[in-house]
């Protein structure tokens, strides 16, 4: 039930009722919708403040989940630098060194990409952090780009490996001849005298002397080149092409064992000590060419002989005698 108000009227001396109108209703409810108003927004405010919504708080959420996977991801990438670069430096360092290859570049090492612009095309939307997203893309596609150098560097290390390889069993490296006690090498490379002839005359090779059918080993591995008989010269002779500018010929030989275009590996059984050709006593007369030229073949008995045994080696080569042939 509305309470009934009263005011007293001074000049009837009689309260008299209040009389409300609707113009003071209308006022009355508006100022207490405002009044209401103002505090539902008041308190909005101070809850949107200090308190977050549940759409908030999840997107909240995922952005410190996101935070946490980008600094995952940020130190797998540092990571990756870090022994990507140490993989570049045993490249050069030690890789290169050891197969004599000039280093790659630093320019090249470093694998430069494009401005910015190629990546902001990757992004749809403006994005707050816009530039956080476009420098990882740039590190990302750069370490890629210096991980694909790096692998087409180990892939010529590789095939510089192989060719070490070949390399180094094609090279001559060892006596013709088993040799153990070092006493059947009767004359080394240079001038010597003329066994025929009785003359100095440049010999361009060493000579191993040695019993009729003694077993003579390629000293690398080849290809037979020739197989020939001269008969004032090498008499039974063998040639071998070891690739890389590399030749060896055996003379003399009784009996051949191999034939033209035959591969051999070093050590193997090419023929057998004879004395044909020019001779004077069963001997293997032993040359190496490189690129075409003769070279003193003691240079080459690395393999099998001690120092000292090699300096024995040197010291009876450099005894200026006479050839056998």
């Amino acid at each position: 039930m509305a309470r009934i108000k009263y005011y007293y009227d001074t000049e009837t001396c009689k309260y008299e009722r209040v009389k409300v109108s609707s113009w003071d209703i209308f006022l009355n409810l508006l100022g207490f919708f405002t009044v209401s108003l103002i505090l539902a927004i008041g308190i909005l405010l101070g809850y949107n403040t200090y308190f977050d919504s549940p759409k908030e708080a999840l997107l909240k959420k995922e952005n410190e989940e996101l935070n946490m996977y980008y600094e995952l991801l940020k130190k797998d990438m540092n990571d990756t630098q870090e022994m990507l670069a140490s993989l570049q430096n045993r490249d050069d360092q030690i890789y290169r060194v050891i197969f004599e290859a000039e280093p790659i570049p630093s320019s090249i090492r470093e694998a430069g990409v494009g401005g910015a612009n190629r990546y902001k095309d990757m992004i749809e939307s403006d994005l707050q952090r816009e530039e956080l997203i476009i420098e990882s893309f740039k590190k990302l596609d750069k370490l890629k780009k210096q991980m694909y150098i790096q692998t087409k560097s180990f892939d010529e290390i590789m095939k510089l490996a192989k060719n070490k390889e070949e390399l180094w069993a094609a090279t001559p490296a060892i006596q013709p001849i088993s040799n153990k006690e070092l006493k059947r090498l009767a004359s080394g490379y240079g001038i010597r005298i003329d066994p025929i002839l009785k003359t100095s005359k440049m010999h361009a090779g060493v000579d191993f002397s040695a019993e009729r059918g003694t077993p003579i080993y390629a000293t690398g591995d080849g290809v037979v080149k020739s197989v020939r008989y001269d008969f004032g010269g090498y008499g039974k002779y063998v040639v071998i092409d070891h690739g890389f500018g590399y030749e060896t010929l055996y003379g003399h030989m009784d009996l051949q064992n191999v034939k033209v275009g035959q591969k051999v590996k070093r050590g193997e059984t090419i023929g057998f000590v004879g004395s044909t050709g020019k001779s004077t006593a069963p001997h293997v007369h032993y040359e190496v060419h490189i690129n075409g030229k003769a070279t003193d073949p003691v240079h080459y008995f690395f393999q099998g002989v001690t120092p000292e045994e090699y300096e024995e080696i040197l010291r009876l080569a450099s005894v200026e005698n006479q050839s056998l042939g």
